[in-house]
């Protein structure tokens, strides 16, 4: 695997891919801005999947579980411009800010701008300066988050209710929240911080729930997803294991046959 990340400043990086594909699955705890300039990207959240090709840009919300699949396309590397929008520099900027008052409710749902001029100016503005040796000036790093920003307001009047809800998860419905994301191979500390608990209430509130242990549980669901998506949808096991959770193939063959008594590829 040949995977590169070149940072100009801790909030804003190159991020460079050519193997075979690159997975990972996350809580992002700040609001990522990316400019894609070649490859493909899946993102897969609870309720919608979305592909991104190069030239698109898009904002990825904080806090907020998603399988994202990084592939390299037409013979080029999986390369792409990632901004951090850190919460600290969106108290700053909206500090001087006066916004309307909104009726926001917090989503997951990711912002596609498809390949803006402004934000791709913004954004490509950036490549240069890469390939600078030594220290990249915070000053210029600022101005250079403070344009993208605003750019966002200009262009998407939706955007302030997003990027100024600077709440942290509270305490929300432990069986509705893990039926619906279960299928994110995330630890249990993760899962309970996303929930609004520690992870020894974590465990109690779900054992008192679902009659079983976490691990037992997200397995016997994955598996269960796993089948309808092989049996029903004609998936292949190679790329079902990733998108119910399971990291490992062989791993994911030998649950599925210990499960239902033969092995994947027989249903696909």
């Amino acid at each position: 695997m040949d995977f590169q990340i070149q940072y100009i400043t801790p909030d804003i990086k190159l991020s460079t891919y050519d193997d075979k594909l690159f997975k990972t699955e996350t809580v992002f705890e700040f609001h990522m801005l990316v400019w894609f300039i070649s490859g493909e990207t899946r993102i897969i959240q609870a309720d919608k999947t979305y592909v991104f090709k190069a030239g698109d840009i898009f904002l990825i919300p904080r806090n907020h579980l998603a399988t994202i699949i990084n592939y390299p396309k037409d013979g080029l590397p999986h390369k792409a411009v990632v901004m951090h929008l850190t919460t600290e520099k969106l108290k700053h900027f909206y500090a001087t800010v006066e916004t309307e008052p909104s009726t926001f409710t917090r989503e997951s749902k990711i912002h596609s701008f498809q390949d803006h001029p402004l934000l791709k100016s913004c954004l490509a503005s950036l490549i240069p300066y890469f390939d600078l040796q030594g220290h990249f000036p915070e000053n210029i790093a600022s101005l250079k988050i403070t344009e993208a920003i605003s750019i966002l307001r200009e262009i998407d009047k939706e955007i302030d209710a997003v990027l100024t809800d600077f709440e942290e998860p509270g305490k929300i419905d432990l069986a509705g929240f893990m039926e619906k994301n279960y299928m994110f191979n995330m630890s249990l500390d993760r899962f309970g911080y996303l929930t609004g608990r520690s992870l020894s209430t974590f465990n109690r509130d779900f054992r008192k729930i679902f009659q079983t242990t976490p691990q037992r549980w997200l397995t016997q669901k994955r598996l269960e997803l796993a089948y309808y998506h092989l049996k029903e949808k004609h998936k292949r096991p190679s790329d079902v294991f990733l998108e119910v959770g399971f990291e490992d193939l062989s791993h994911f063959s030998y649950a599925f046959k210990k499960q239902y008594g033969l092995v994947p590829s027989a249903l696909s």
